[in-house]
């Protein structure tokens, strides 16, 4: 089963949004992988690389009730991937500022085209390239909500000296990038707000996956577990 493909749909969990005390109260998505992996009944567990958790998370709640089931299938591709390079946070942050520019209400669009500016000079200083030089999604996404850009690219003007440690970035700026993008998919005027979340969960697995790693202490799906745990969770 390659990390993407979903398990049949008669074992499937029922998924829902929030947290729970137990998995006979539900499960949102962390949770659940929680319990895959063996772990204390958590939606912050080891086994799962913590930006690609709160994308996880974030995701699990602003999708409907009805497109939150196609989210299961994708759980136990989180489990065990994680890693402590700063480029892993760096990608699922621009990846989900660059989705979410072009679609997101204008109100917040400065906040993403900010977001994709920042994202980018960490990237330019991880891989030694000069910080003006934006990545070619990078200046894709600018190009779609120009007026933001232009204002984004004055507001970093203004911020250049000011710099953000790796500890600042993986704590502060990386999650409420994510959380911001997340929002904005959810509530933005686009045909399937639901599918677009799916994708950022997708992709942004792909990018730890590159840049990280599945570490095989931090669990592996069992799939006895996963039957156990979907007739609790009303699968």
């Amino acid at each position: 089963m390659s990390h993407h493909d979903a398990p049949s749909p008669a074992l499937l969990p029922m998924l829902s949004r929030g947290k729970h005390r137990n998995p006979r109260k539900g499960a949102c998505f962390m949770e659940f992988a929680s319990l895959l992996a063996g772990e204390r009944w958590s939606d912050h567990p080891a086994c799962t690389h913590p930006l690609l958790a709160a994308v996880a998370r974030h995701v699990n709640d602003h999708t409907s009730d009805a497109g939150r089931q196609r989210l299961a299938g994708l759980i136990p591709s989180v489990i065990g991937l994680t890693g402590d390079d700063l480029h892993i946070d760096a990608r699922i942050a621009l990846g989900s500022a660059t989705m979410a520019l072009p679609v997101v209400a204008a109100d917040r669009q400065r906040v993403m085209a900010v977001s994709v500016l920042s994202c980018d000079r960490i990237l330019a200083e991880l891989d030694g390239r000069p910080p003006d030089v934006l990545e070619a999604p990078s200046r894709a996404a600018l190009a779609q909500a120009p007026q933001a850009a232009r204002w984004a690219s004055r507001f970093a003007g203004r911020a250049r000296a000011v710099t953000v440690s790796a500890k600042q970035f993986r704590r502060q700026a990386a999650p409420t990038i994510v959380r911001n993008a997340v929002a904005g998919i959810a509530q933005a005027c686009v045909p399937d707000p639901d599918g677009m979340l799916r994708d950022l969960l997708v992709q942004s697995i792909d990018s730890c996956a590159v840049w990280g790693g599945r570490d095989p202490d931090l669990g592996v799906p069992d799939p006895a577990a996963w039957a156990t745990a979907c007739r609790q969770t009303g699968g």
